[in-house]
């Protein structure tokens, strides 16, 4: 009996909305993430009439959403000057995918501090309880994407919460790729929080704080840093994640949600997710 549905980040066809629904079918994914931050996609272009148009279309091709992405980008919600427009905007887009068929909203909160005494970990806390309690409040999850942290530094994160509706984007790629962390240990410890995952592989070059890398993500580069120097994401099987193993610990917590794979980068983004649905059906 098959346990996982595979998805793919339709955004990442670089194809236009209908296109992109037609060649995910065609690709043979059940399910899209799709990005609802800016553009088209965004809370406030969205009318009723949109909204019934997408579904339809959807529904045409024999696709769920399995997530939308609400990465609001910058430090997350670290900045508490921030967080209230942020907020705001976050439960938009939570709304918006109960209206597209999906309780998921992935997205970046930002890097976890080690310190949990500090202003920014509080910040950080009161955000994340406003948007868990909204979140559970309509049947739904923000979903934080792993990475930043070590999956026990983010377990004690979550815990720390008074809702369950903040979990976890499982991304083997980013903890390999950044924090050095095991995906497959990564699993065991956030296997109460785990909703979603992204199927994405990638290679550490040189290890440094996960902090400086996310700044620069956040700050639009730092410097004289080559995020080439640290890691590179590379097609599903070619690098550091052991898939078999991890597939086999997702399956062991009871995963039987989404492999949605994510490919941004390459020359050829189409034909590597091709291979990568290739890649997942064969160890399924």
């Amino acid at each position: 009996m098959k346990v996982f549905k595979i998805g793919l980040i339709a955004d990442c066809l670089r194809l236009p909305f209908r296109e992109s629904i037609e060649k995910s079918a065609q690709l043979g994914a059940e399910g899209v993430q799709l990005y609802a931050v800016s553009g088209e996609m965004a809370p406030e272009n969205m009318t009723r009439q949109d909204i019934v148009e997408k579904r339809s279309i959807l529904d045409a091709n024999g696709l769920k959403v399995s997530a939308l992405c609400g990465d609001l980008g910058g430090h997350g919600f670290t900045i508490e000057e921030d967080n209230q427009w942020k907020i705001e905007r976050s439960k938009k887009i939570v709304d918006l995918a109960l209206e597209l068929g999906s309780n998921i909203v992935t997205t970046h909160i930002g890097v976890v501090p080690r310190d949990k005494t500090s202003r920014t970990y509080k910040v950080l806390q009161e955000a994340c309880n406003e948007l868990a309690e909204y979140a559970h409040s309509q049947g739904a999850y923000f979903a934080i994407e792993t990475g930043p942290e070590t999956a026990t530094s983010l377990k004690d994160f979550l815990d720390s919460l008074s809702s369950k509706g903040v979990a976890v984007n499982m991304d083997p790629a980013n903890l390999v790729m950044v924090t050095g962390d095991d995906p497959v240990k990564a699993v065991y410890t956030l296997r109460d929080y785990i909703v979603h995952t992204h199927a994405k592989d990638g290679i550490m070059l040189k290890q440094t704080d996960p902090k400086l890398i996310y700044d620069f993500f956040a700050e639009g580069g730092i410097g004289d840093l080559r995020l080439d120097e640290y890691f590179k994401e590379v097609p599903l099987g070619q690098g550091q994640v052991d898939f078999k193993a991890y597939l086999a610990a997702l399956r062991d917590i009871g995963f039987s949600g989404y492999l949605t794979i994510e490919r941004e980068t390459g020359p050829d983004p189409l034909e590597d997710i091709r291979q990568a649905i290739s890649y997942l059906r064969a160890i399924i």
